[in-house]
């Protein structure tokens, strides 16, 4: 791409990679100098230079300017390196149906269910959590929730090359903070809830609120649509400071979107969805209360952008589980194993709540979870409240350590409990295997936390592991005859 396309007086230069990291080689690079938390990109302009880049943007005086290499000084380096990528990539989201979806829980099942359906119609991708998905049923690896700009606008353009027409998206409350995505050109926008995470990066929950408000601001690129579930008292006030056009999603209250008679089943749900004045019986293979929120946010997405219910409700008969969410194993044991990536204090409440409720008076609930290392350290013994509350056995495991010591998170986590029979085992295959060996018929074994990933985050890096799902699998087949199975 010509830079002088995009930048004021820039001279006819092409370049053919766009660079926020330095370390990264490539060939006739332009280097935007990104400001960030630790690292000012102003300071590692040399290393680009060597690394590839024939032009640096940058919005500091720099010590030291090379021959040869053009240097380009705007007032933003962020707003430049958006609507710079944006173009470089065709500016593909304004040619695509964008679906965004943000809250602190329920955005990977959303933006996984709407990809899902979407596809039913067109073809359509799906960034987030779980990977990166394209047209095809092969998930790739997806570095962040919300990926930097670059690999965000990248991937969509590779999405729109092989022939995806829409594509639905996590967008995370420090993707938006830190900008990432605002060059994407957004049809519909959904929040979910706001409870207890990441306050370690935003401070407190006004912050952590504002970030995702960002969102449902009227945008100069596109003309989003917002959905929002007014049963979360964020989603409420949500509505009014939202600069957006939106609509509203509800178990408790009138609302756009409603469920209303309820009824929660070990291995299904039913409701009547109620829109403008009219009532949609809704019969769906997914359990627990908080998929019925999850699917009213989904329901909105596809009715908003165009779909008639009778053209997708009757698909939510036999939708594919998200993994590793409310993910039920069944393997023939006698006893229930439920595999969620719950690791916040509202969504412990609410598997906890399916569990009660499919759990006979009794039997017993055990429960596997341990908390991430240097990750909000207030929540752990919130946390562990709320398992001592609701399990009769709890096994503290590794969860994403990083370089914290998995028994000292154990620790954080046991000053919240006071009742429940307690043990550690940091080898987390070992711990399932342990769950597994405990559970008598008619128990419930949770697996929470890591959902169906199949690494941990050490100090170095990711390190492979086995799957809860996989873990449990194993040892059902392990511990029991498959005589006993049957």
């Amino acid at each position: 791409m010509n830079i002088a396309e995009m930048f004021e007086n820039a001279p006819d230069l092409n370049v053919e990679t766009v660079m926020t990291d330095s370390r990264k080689k490539c060939e006739n690079g332009i280097f935007f100098c990104i400001p960030g938390m630790v690292h000012d990109g102003h300071d590692f302009v040399d290393q680009a230079i060597s690394n590839g880049a024939i032009c640096i943007v940058h919005s500091k005086q720099l010590e030291n300017y090379v021959p040869g290499v053009t240097y380009l000084m705007v007032e933003d380096t962020i707003k430049a390196l958006n609507e710079f990528t944006a173009a470089f990539y065709g500016d593909v989201t304004k040619k695509m149906t964008v679906f965004g979806v943000t809250g602190t829980n329920g955005k990977s099942s959303i933006a996984w269910m709407t990809r899902y359906l979407v596809h039913q119609f067109v073809p359509c991708g799906y960034i987030g959590t779980l990977g990166i998905l394209e047209d095809t049923e092969e998930i790739s690896e997806n570095p962040l929730t919300t990926p930097d700009t670059v690999l965000l606008h990248k991937t969509c353009k590779d999405m729109y090359d092989r022939g995806c027409k829409a594509v639905a998206m996590e967008v995370s409350s420090i993707g938006l903070e830190e900008h990432r995505v605002d060059s994407v050109a957004f049809d519909y926008v959904s929040y979910t809830n706001l409870t207890h995470d990441h306050l370690d990066y935003h401070g407190n929950y006004e912050n952590y609120f504002n970030a995702k408000k960002k969102l449902f601001l009227k945008s100069s690129i596109d003309n989003r649509i917002g959905i929002v579930n007014i049963d979360d008292p964020y989603g409420a006030r949500l509505m009014n400071e939202a600069t957006i056009p939106v609509v509203s999603y509800a178990v408790n209250q009138p609302a756009t979107y409603r469920a209303t008679n309820v009824r929660l089943f070990a291995d299904h749900t039913e409701f009547n969805l109620v829109y403008d004045g009219t009532r949609y019986p809704v019969w769906t293979n997914l359990i627990a209360m908080l998929n019925v929120y999850n699917l009213l946010n989904v329901i909105g997405f596809m009715h908003e952008a165009g779909y008639e219910f009778d053209q997708f409700i009757p698909l939510l008969r036999t939708m594919p589980r998200v993994l590793g969410r409310m993910e039920t194993i069944n393997e023939g044991q006698k006893f229930n194993v439920l595999v969620d990536y719950a690791h916040t204090p509202d969504a412990f409440e609410k598997v906890f709540e399916f569990a009660k409720a499919v759990t006979k008076k009794g039997n017993r609930i055990i429960t596997i979870f341990g908390c991430a290392g240097a990750r909000d350290t207030k929540k752990r013994p919130i946390m562990g409240q709320i398992a001592d509350e609701n399990s009769d056995v709890v096994i503290l495991t590794t969860d994403d350590p990083r370089w914290e010591d998995p028994a000292k998170i154990a620790e954080d986590i046991r000053k919240g409990m006071s009742k429940a029979v307690c043990m550690f085992m940091k080898d987390r295959e070992q711990a399932v295997r342990q769950a597994i060996e405990l559970a008598n018929p008619g128990d419930t074994v949770m697996l929470l936390g890591k959902g169906d990933e199949e690494y941990y985050y050490f100090q170095d890096g990711r390190t492979p592991c086995v799957s809860d799902r996989d873990a449990a699998i194993k040892a059902i087949h392990e511990i029991y005859d498959e005589g006993d199975l049957k």
